[in-house]
């Protein structure tokens, strides 16, 4: 168990970003993932900055906006501004470029995004964004991602949701990285209370869970 405050942390000026497992310059072999999730970062990017067109390859990537909006654009000519309750997912597959661009030229945005490895290497990439803020309005754990069909997420091309559930068989591929015996990665979102905004839980410091069986 790994709490909040104890996440390796960047601070570059325009960007505050906080890891749950090695990534970057982090790294710690004890931490460098959660079965087969191996990226989950709290970001803050300050306004009018971003990410620079950067690649990825054979990755399944969720983000999901808790403040602000964000502006992604990639090589395959996709584009949007994500907001609180716009689930995204991206499939990097064969290659694909892209940014991340702070859609505000003044006010921070806050997301989250986890990076996943896919069943599957050099497919197609894909893209697709949902706004679910109708089914979070009713309270509760709600999917943002899934490849079982559940309403309200967004779809995904193999077999994992985004409380989301991904179920792999023990002979599946697996990298060598990834030793955790666990065949599952469930995340999930809901909005916390009202009375509860601006104030931190013990072990998270956002409503989008994570949990591996």
């Amino acid at each position: 168990m790994r709490r909040a405050a104890d996440r390796f942390a960047t601070d570059i000026g325009w960007l505050n970003s906080h890891h749950s497992f090695s990534f970057g310059h982090h790294y710690d072999p004890r931490n460098t993932g959660h079965g087969l999730l191996l990226v989950n970062n709290d970001d803050i990017v300050r306004g009018g900055t971003g990410f620079d067109t950067h690649p990825h390859r054979d990755m399944e990537i969720v983000t999901w906006v808790l403040s602000g909006e964000l502006e992604h654009k990639d090589s395959e000519k996709n584009r949007g501004v994500l907001y609180p309750g716009l689930a995204q997912r991206m499939s990097a597959g064969r290659g694909i470029w892209h940014s991340e661009m702070n859609n505000s030229g003044t006010d921070d945005v806050h997301f989250v995004q986890m990076w996943v490895t896919p069943d599957t290497e050099s497919v197609d990439p894909g893209y697709e964004q949902l706004d679910i803020n109708g089914e979070l309005a009713k309270g509760g754990l709600v999917p943002i991602a899934s490849g079982r069909g559940h309403d309200a997420a967004i779809s995904k091309t193999w077999t994992w949701r985004s409380s989301g559930t991904r179920t792999v068989s023990p002979a599946s591929r697996r990298p060598p990285y990834s030793t955790a015996p666990a065949w599952r990665i469930e995340m999930a979102a809901s909005w916390p209370r009202p009375d509860a905004i601006g104030t931190s839980p013990p072990l998270a410091s956002s409503p989008l869970m994570s949990s591996c069986s």
